[in-house]
């Protein structure tokens, strides 16, 4: 990584070592050819004027920062990119050049993927072939190279030569290019499916659809965080519970379960009754504890929507049992609720009470003592 210059500044740099000495050895017919893409180069030389030491030695006293390592051609063979150039008697072919470190890896068929994403490995490989002017051993034999990729990636030989048609029906008859509007938008869903590629609510607009995968290698191998949250700052349905009587209160909130105790608390020193647990120990002049003392958690909930039907719930079911303070009246009798309870196996509502986090101890230092009224 550095400046994005970077690449703007070697290209200048290179493009005038090639004006001011490479230049000459073109006009001296030392070298018949020069071509260069990024860092790879090509070059044609006679044999007859030069030889490959004397080259390179040239092009090497250029600069002292530039060594060049050059590769002679093998048995009239020389790799260029991804091409393959052979040299013949009278003419010069060119085949397809693949690494000895290449993998036949590509997004597997049954990757849950978008098919444009799934293809376009293959479609680059079909356009190549049929591009590039191959004699016809050469074509065929990468076609067959194509198929063994793509059946080792579980992709059926049929949808390769569907697609293959599709592309020389493309290069023998062009379409006529049309006039995009300047003013196209994209829109990026992400791809869950393939039935999301049935959305057509952007069929008639200037909005075109893209789409995003969330199984990727990054998100697979992205640690999870691992994050202790205190018990008292998640969201819960939760019962706030008498130290005096041992009855108990339920409620259900989005705010984390310290600020709802100390608002409860907040109630009772104000004397304000406002609030069915604050209403019982004002009037019954009970004892309430420390949070962890208080407050127990009854039901740990992801979806807000449970958040209501589980709090009748255990309302029900501390009615029943004979637990639940009086001044919180409970609905009319759920009859699901009623077959839950008259399971055999059926328990009453299983609680885990809140542990005190350190931080938090000292908080507040008189929430167990008895307000005054």
């Amino acid at each position: 990584m550095g400046s994005p210059l970077s690449g703007t500044i070697a290209e200048i740099f290179l493009q005038h070592l090639e004006n001011s000495h490479i230049k000459t050895l073109l006009d001296s017919k030392c070298i018949m050819f020069y071509s260069r893409y990024v860092d790879d180069i090509i070059l044609i030389y006679d044999a007859i004027r030069t030889n490959p030491e004397t080259t390179v030695h040239h092009a090497n006293s250029m600069h002292s920062n530039i060594q060049l390592s050059p590769t002679p051609e093998t048995k009239n063979h020389i790799s260029f990119l991804d091409l393959l150039i052979i040299r013949k008697s009278q003419q010069l072919e060119i085949d397809i050049y693949r690494k000895p470190t290449t993998t036949d890896a590509t997004i597997n068929y049954l990757s849950n993927h978008p098919m444009k994403q799934k293809l376009a490995a293959y479609r680059y490989h079909i356009e190549r072939m049929l591009r590039l002017p191959l004699n016809r051993t050469h074509q065929l034999r990468e076609w067959q190279t194509i198929l063994r990729i793509a059946t080792s990636n579980n992709f059926p030989t049929t949808l390769l030569q569907k697609l293959k048609q599709q592309i020389q029906h493309q290069i023998t008859t062009p379409t006529p290019t049309k006039n995009t509007e300047k003013n196209t938008k994209w829109a990026t869903f992400t791809f869950s499916s393939p039935h999301i590629r049935k959305i057509t609510l952007f069929r008639h607009t200037n909005v075109k659809i893209s789409y995003k995968c969330s199984n990727t290698v990054a998100q697979l191998t992205k640690p999870t965080a691992s994050r202790n949250i205190p018990p008292h700052d998640k969201s819960w349905v939760c019962c706030l519970t008498c130290k005096t009587c041992n009855l108990s209160y339920v409620g259900q909130t989005n705010w984390n379960l310290k600020t709802c105790f100390q608002e409860h608390i907040i109630y009772i020193k104000t004397n304000s009754p406002q609030l069915a647990y604050t209403q019982h120990i004002l009037h019954t002049q009970h004892e309430y504890g420390t949070l962890a003392e208080s407050m127990t958690l009854l039901k740990p909930l992801q979806h807000e929507s449970m958040l209501l039907p589980c709090e009748q719930f255990h309302i029900q079911s501390l009615h029943q049992a004979g637990k639940l303070i009086p001044q919180q009246c409970p609905n009319d009798p759920n009859p699901l609720f009623q077959l839950v309870f008259s399971h055999p196996h059926h328990t009453c509502h299983k609680t885990e009470p809140v542990k005190q986090h350190p931080a938090n101890r000292t908080h507040n230092p008189q929430l167990h003592t008895r307000p005054t009224t």
